[in-house]
């Protein structure tokens, strides 16, 4: 009864790996490694799905990847508090200048779209990025939409193929997670192997 969806959904999958940009993923890699190497840190914000993400991208970047990772959605007392008395749109924006990011720092966006000012969509991702061009600090993403703001400041961005308009939610989220899992396995660039591989002879 669900074998026809099952299909097409991995045989969506499979199109969409082969046609991941391998070379914006080489780019962050290479970014990425710079700036651990400058011991600049990296700053993952995401709404939603990507939230859920970022949270999970800090524990391997920093664990697998020996990198000073954070994320604002981490403390929820105080994004709330800021959507509260300053407004959802800048609730990253203000938690980035409460950290003092600087030219040496990176941050690294999980979102569908990338976020669009003038349509009012993801604007506290658009807000912390316009703030990250100021200082100077990179900027990295892995978004759905090639035509959202994420990809059109970053420095690196995977944009996920859309094989079907009906799953481009599904797929971008799920080819994040993908994405960041690979840099952070990434025998040239891990600092130390996760624990299963750990106990490979």
């Amino acid at each position: 009864m669900y074998k026809d969806y099952i299909h097409s959904y991995l045989d969506e999958t499979r199109r969409i790996a082969e046609q991941l940009d391998r070379e914006q993923i080489n780019k962050m890699i290479t970014l990425l490694k710079e700036m651990r190497d400058q011991k600049g840190r990296l700053f993952i914000i995401g709404v939603g799905g990507g939230a859920g993400h970022a949270s999970h991208a800090v524990n391997d970047f920093r664990k697998l990847a020996s990198i000073e990772a954070y994320t604002p959605v981490d403390n929820v007392s105080e994004m709330t508090a800021r959507t509260n008395d300053d407004g959802f749109h800048t609730i990253f924006s203000n938690w980035l200048l409460g950290s003092n990011l600087c030219a040496k720092d990176a941050i690294l966006v999980f979102s569908v779209g990338g976020g669009d000012s003038e349509k009012n969509i993801s604007a506290n991702i658009v807000e912390s990025l316009k703030l990250a061009k100021e200082v100077g600090a990179k900027i990295l993403g892995v978004v759905g939409r090639s035509g959202g703001y994420t990809a059109q400041v970053a420095d690196a961005c995977v944009i996920v193929p859309v094989v079907n308009p009906e799953n481009v939610t599904s797929h971008t989220e799920g080819f994040q997670a993908v994405v960041w899992h690979l840099i952070v396995s990434h025998p040239k660039f891990q600092s130390q192997k996760g624990k299963w591989e750990s106990l490979t002879k």
